[in-house]
């Protein structure tokens, strides 16, 4: 198989893939070595050659919050998709020049501000044409909407790479972001979807009653569960929506939460970060339900940065019936940032990146736009 590009076909592919997940909170930015070959034989990653996470200042991350909870217009997201450009830029030529090396292809998510599958439409910003300037190579970028175009979500589009990267199954791979997401391989089919919030929520709370980005480690959420608030929470409509299906901060994010907020205030600060916590691992919980009966001898992965939430973790443990061991394969915040490294490569040598069965479209198509040096 030709590649669709002109890097080289007799040496492993240098390349970049860069993540800015569902927390906002910045830029994951990988280096990784690719076997075109190897692709048809399900084993393309060879290794990580480096990472690197460049956060967003406090007044870039309040700027992506607000694009997505509809507070910017149409200059704010104008000019965000220029300046998230330039921070994008700025993590790849960073990590570039920590290696010493030059990409033969760079793989770029951008930041999702808005995610609305039921219209056909996702929109994730950062402007390609300047890291294609920085840093002199092919870039792809908007693998989301070829997806939404033949009818799918547009997400998840990790479990591909996640069966590249695990291998055999029967695994259960969980991602705690902004959004969790889980991938369930039985060895002959793959089944993934958003199962609601991660990390959002919990953030929202940190910054609100702790002037915090985030509670490290979770270590306020020491509280009682109020589970009335719970229960009410359960019942959200997206609960009830069988897979294909994907969610976002539009759902899950500043708009529930101050909904929701009057209910919380009452309660003392370690219950309310307590019954969020339980809110993501319960939901989790429900949702992972769908993938029953497990096979014997299946894997429980856990990644992102959720992983670290020491009450989300317990209540996961109480509510799974499934033991999750720390995915420790790559460094903290590199996992979607290497599967986007993937994707980019693959869609390179012009394979699919998507798996229909999972994200509901109704063919496969090789995904992206790429911009040339």
């Amino acid at each position: 198989m030709q590649p669709r590009i002109p890097i080289p076909a007799d040496r492993p592919w240098r390349v970049l893939g860069l993540m800015s997940g569902t927390s906002a909170d910045g830029v994951d930015a990988v280096a990784i070595e690719v076997d075109p070959g190897a692709f048809e034989a399900g084993r393309p990653f060879r290794r990580l050659l480096g990472h690197m996470a460049l956060p967003y200042s406090r007044e870039l991350h309040e700027e992506v919050l607000d694009a997505a909870s509809n507070r910017l217009d149409p200059a704010g997201l104008c000019i965000l998709q220029r300046r998230l450009g330039d921070h994008h830029a700025k993590a790849a030529g960073q990590l570039c020049g920590t290696l010493g090396i030059h990409p033969d292809l760079a793989s770029l998510h951008g930041q999702t501000v808005q995610h609305h599958p039921e219209h056909g439409a996702s929109l994730q910003l950062a402007d390609p044409y300047v890291l294609v300037e920085a840093l002199g190579c092919p870039v792809v970028w908007d693998l989301r909407r070829r997806d939404l175009a033949v009818g799918g979500q547009g997400a998840p589009l990790v479990p591909l790479p996640e069966r590249w990267l695990h291998g055999p199954g029967p695994w259960l791979a969980l991602n705690l972001g902004g959004i969790a997401n889980l991938t369930v391989w039985d060895g002959k089919s793959t089944r993934a979807w958003d199962t609601g919030p991660g990390m959002s929520l919990l953030d929202l709370a940190a910054k609100l009653w702790l002037d915090l980005p985030f509670d490290p480690d979770g270590i306020h959420a020491t509280g009682t569960v109020a589970m009335p608030l719970l229960s009410r929470w359960l019942a959200h409509p997206y609960f009830q929506a069988a897979p294909p299906k994907s969610t976002g901060r539009e759902v899950f994010g500043a708009a529930w939460f101050e909904a929701e907020r009057h209910l919380l205030e009452p309660l003392p600060l370690s219950d309310r970060l307590a019954t969020l916590a339980a809110f993501s691992a319960a939901t989790i919980a429900v949702e992972a339900t769908r993938s029953r009966p497990w096979p014997a001898g299946m894997r429980g992965l856990v990644s992102g940065g959720g992983a670290r939430h020491r009450r989300l973790r317990a209540e996961l443990d109480g509510r799974l019936q499934l033991t999750l061991g720390d995915d420790l394969a790559f460094p903290s915040g590199a996992r979607e940032a290497v599967s986007w490294a993937l994707l980019g490569a693959a869609s390179a040598m012009g394979l699919p990146g998507h798996l229909p069965e999972v994200t509901g479209a109704s063919r496969s198509r090789v995904l992206g736009s790429w911009v040339w040096p």
